[in-house]
């Protein structure tokens, strides 16, 4: 599959993006009116969301996500062949000093925070903006293998070494024992499975299961925190704000630095909520259902 997809991702790449972003509005009416992608899912996750929302506001959130999720996909597409200088014409970076930082403090991992929201993928770019620091992105693998590779391909061109989840202690440890300074990129607001839960966290009007990860792991490698702001100033650009959580990550009781990644992130889903991904099942990991599961476990012991 992958010798079929790659080719044509590969063809249609070489296309300028404004031609592209007509295949996606073209695309558009398809995805939400006709095959109606995980139209459902979208709609709960909203009303849940934002219960103070009015139906008009809600399903003009719906169609802007549904816009934004195409023009993801061509975005995608053209860094296949998106040269480094016009991929930093349309990706930009603020408080990037906030890395060098880190590195002046004597820190040699600094974790960079972000969510599902704009295009992520985009984030690649900042492999350009730290060169004295390699840049790790932790990730889980796409069901679709041939575009799970192709995202790993594209990811790759960039500068970025791609981690599995499963691998990250290894591959830190690894490099501890190096000289080298690193940045390390963490997606982390995914449901986890029942047997990673370990905290629960106020966002968007629910208890949500979260990740602690990047947490846990900071505290490990005794790791900076910093959170990615994502915005998207028009079709085509976005901007990466630099946000510093933490360069002393053992000092935090647990679960805090995870309780302000997760506020950050939700600040940003209330400012501009059609940027987030909407279609991904994110609260069927009820505190209720934990804490039953949790209570069994402890009575078969």
């Amino acid at each position: 599959m992958y010798y079929l997809v790659f080719p044509l991702f590969w063809l249609l790449s070489l296309l300028h993006l404004r031609v592209l972003y007509v295949l996606a509005d073209c695309v558009y009416p398809i995805i939400h009116y006709v095959v109606r992608y995980r139209l459902k899912v979208v709609r709960q996750n909203l009303r849940e969301a934002f219960p103070e929302k009015s139906q008009k506001e809600l399903r003009h959130i719906e169609a802007r996500y549904y816009h934004l999720f195409c023009d993801y996909f061509v975005e995608n597409i053209k860094l296949t062949t998106m040269s480094p200088k016009q991929f930093l014409r349309r990706v930009t970076f603020s408080n990037i000093e906030a890395f060098h930082q880190m590195v002046n403090e004597g820190k040699q991992f600094t974790f960079f925070c972000t969510g599902h929201y704009g295009n992520w993928e985009w984030g690649a770019a900042l492999c350009y903006m730290v060169p004295n620091q390699h840049v790790l992105e932790i990730y889980h693998r796409v069901r679709n293998r041939a575009l799970n590779r192709i995202l790993l391909r594209n990811r790759a061109r960039y500068g970025c070494e791609c981690v599995k989840m499963r691998h990250t202690l290894f591959r830190l440890a690894a490099l501890r024992k190096t000289d080298g300074k690193y940045v390390v990129g963490f997606i982390a607001d995914q449901q986890p499975k029942w047997n990673a839960i370990h905290h629960f966290t106020p966002f968007l009007h629910h208890d949500t299961a979260v990740f602690t990860g990047a947490e846990r792991i900071a505290k490990k490698f005794d790791a900076a925190m910093v959170y990615g702001r994502v915005t998207r100033p028009k079709r085509g650009y976005y901007h990466f704000e630099i946000i510093p959580i933490s360069s002393q990550a053992k000092q935090h009781p647990d679960y805090e630095l995870t309780d302000r990644y997760m506020q950050l992130l939700e600040e940003d889903i209330q400012r501009e909520p059609y940027l987030w991904l909407w279609s991904h099942k994110r609260w069927t990991r009820t505190k209720e259902e934990w804490l039953r599961r949790q209570a069994e476990t402890t009575e078969s012991k």
